[in-house]
């Protein structure tokens, strides 16, 4: 890549992949024509179809599987631990196998607004739509649209695109 991108060698991209600066991929997976903004990290055992587009400043945090056609909106965060903590009962600081990866799925065609904050553990339906700011706690309905904190949803199944 060049100095602006940290894209490690267990990375695997597909073809006609555009990436800005300041993008640090690692052990992940990202397909076809896919576009990544800049100050983007995408972490080891993630996913990222084809098709997709993720906006500037967006955490993709291991287990996260982005289905494709799926547009990501800016400073959208992912969280893969329900129960966060720096350090064990022992006060010793909490290393890799300390703790259990809880995965998310982001299915095809589906979009995640801006700023929005989504849970663990949880699936993100078929062309659903996630408002800006909305923290997803819980399952989205393919084709609902949902939004708040937390997210509610505010209509179903409407055909879209």
């Amino acid at each position: 890549m060049n100095e602006y991108r940290c894209v490690s060698k267990d990375v695997k991209l597909g073809r006609n992949v555009k990436m800005s600066k300041f993008v640090n991929l690692y052990g992940c997976e990202v397909g076809d024509n896919t576009k990544i903004g800049a100050f983007v990290e995408v972490q080891k055992n993630a996913s990222i179809g084809r098709n997709c587009k993720i906006s500037s400043h967006t955490f993709v945090c291991e287990g996260v599987r982005i289905g494709n056609g799926v547009f990501v909106g800016h400073n959208v965060s992912f969280i893969n631990d329900k129960y966060p903590q720096a350090v064990n009962p022992d006060g010793s600081l909490k290393a890799e196998r300390d703790w259990k990866v809880v995965k998310t799925i982001v299915e095809d065609g589906a979009s995640v607004g801006t700023s929005a904050t989504i849970l663990c553990g949880v699936r993100i339906g078929k062309k659903a739509i996630v408002g800006a700011g909305a923290v997803v706690t819980k399952d989205v309905p393919a084709g609902a649209v949902v939004a708040g904190n937390p997210a509610r949803i505010l209509s179903r199944g409407k055909k879209r695109g």
